[in-house]
């Protein structure tokens, strides 16, 4: 439970069918537990580390998928009689939602583990590529500690706010988009295993986000029409260089900016100030639109090129992991960032858990540090990071012929 409207409409659903809930808040630093609400006062409040068994036991019930459905009874009053006008969001909108449902809520501290995750950011931006933080903190603590947690309490399934959906492939539990195709987070989930996928459930993956809306404002929820946050959580003012400056100093050493011949056009302020594809605050007056191409961490340069050097075909990315069986070569689309729309490519299985993605058309602005997610369909195959992009096949990395039951 993050205190947003999404964890709260999950919790809701559940508890409205009979479940057994406990509400789990990561806490990532700052952990005293937030001061007792004058209207709600939860007893079942707690600091616990993430890998201990120190919370209250309970029954083992099989949880249903429950979601796209509508609430089976209404908790309306009892949000209404005790309402809070909560915004500040986290913690606290959690801890009210947990004490008007009456389930336990443990705040678990995943800090030294939260630690590793803005290391791995900073030290990203430092080697020249783009982080994408949500994957990594996905992948290691909402579906690694809390499954942890859950297996220390006994929990058969662990539930999330996540806009995706589980399905079923060749008789086994598999990642597929949420029905709200804006709001879809099945590329940020890439890296969840069978042993999730098998015990995971997404209240509102197949809801739209006006439904859940919708039934925050029937609860009567505080956060009902709280507006999405865009931001990376530990990067609040939307400035990550100042988080990248305070561990990684070394990332902001001036250097040369070039054009793809070589030709020197400037300075720049540190390999850490820019990102594949970027066009604004580059200090080059070229006068014609120019964007940022490569990173150069050898020569700590960056290169500039025109809109067109932006576009690549091939991609080689490191490793892989596969949610489904597929062969060697198959066919997919592909994304390459969150909000890119998939475009259809032949992807190869390499060695060393290595893959080679070779697209129909090219791709603009592929980036080393992003994850690429291979569909079929709605349903998630697998992803990798993109290690580095290549604007024509490499010689001996010509794309097989794809047969039949090569392709999906």
């Amino acid at each position: 439970m993050s205190g947003g409207v999404d964890s709260s409409v999950s919790a809701c659903l559940l508890v409205e069918r009979g479940y057994e809930v406990i509400g789990l808040f990561m806490g990532v630093g700052g952990l005293a537990p937030p001061p007792p609400s004058p209207i709600v006062d939860s007893p079942h409040v707690a600091v616990i580390d993430a890998g201990a068994a120190g919370a209250p036991s309970f029954s083992k019930r099989r949880l249903e998928d429950v979601s796209g459905g509508a609430p089976a009874g209404d908790i309306t009053p009892a949000i209404e009689s005790q309402r809070l006008h909560l915004g500040r969001g986290g913690a606290d909108d959690a801890r009210f939602l947990a004490g008007v449902l009456k389930i336990p809520f443990h705040v678990l501290d995943v800090s030294e583990d939260f630690e590793g995750v803005i290391n791995y950011f900073v030290d990203e931006y430092a080697r020249g590529r783009t982080p994408n933080p949500c994957v990594v903190c996905n992948d290691k603590l909402k579906f690694g500690r809390l499954l942890d947690y859950a297996d220390a309490v006994g929990a058969d399934h662990v539930a999330t706010g996540h806009y995706a959906r589980i399905g079923q492939r060749n008789g086994r539990n598999c990642l597929m988009r949420g029905v709200d195709v804006a709001k879809d987070q099945s590329y940020m989930l890439f890296g969840t295993g069978q042993n999730v996928l098998n015990r995971v459930i997404f209240p509102v993956g197949g809801l739209s986000k006006a439904q859940v809306r919708e039934i925050a404002a029937r609860y009567n929820l505080p956060n009902r029409d709280r507006p999405d946050s865009m931001d990376i959580c530990f990067v609040p003012d939307r400035d990550y260089t100042n988080v990248v400056r305070s561990r990684r100093p070394d990332a902001f050493e001036p250097g040369e900016v070039v054009d793809g011949a070589g030709n020197v056009l400037g300075e720049h302020r540190g390999l850490a100030h820019y990102t594949v594809g970027q066009r604004r605050g580059l200090g080059i007056a070229a006068g014609t639109p120019i964007y940022v191409t490569h990173l150069d961490t050898k020569n700590n340069r960056v290169v500039m090129g025109d809109v067109d050097d932006l576009l690549d075909s091939t991609l080689l990315a490191e490793r892989a992991r596969f949610l489904t069986d597929t062969p060697d070569v198959f066919r997919a689309d592909v994304k390459i960032r969150y909000l890119h729309t998939p475009a259809p490519a032949s992807v190869h299985r390499l060695e060393d858990a290595r893959i080679r993605v070779v697209f129909d058309r090219p791709q603009r602005a592929i980036t080393p540090g992003q994850a690429v997610v291979f569909y079929d369909g709605d349903t998630v195959l697998g992803g990798a990071w993109i290690a580095s992009a290549q604007a024509q096949k490499p010689l001996g990395c010509e794309t097989p012929t794809l047969t039949q039951d090569q392709s999906f």
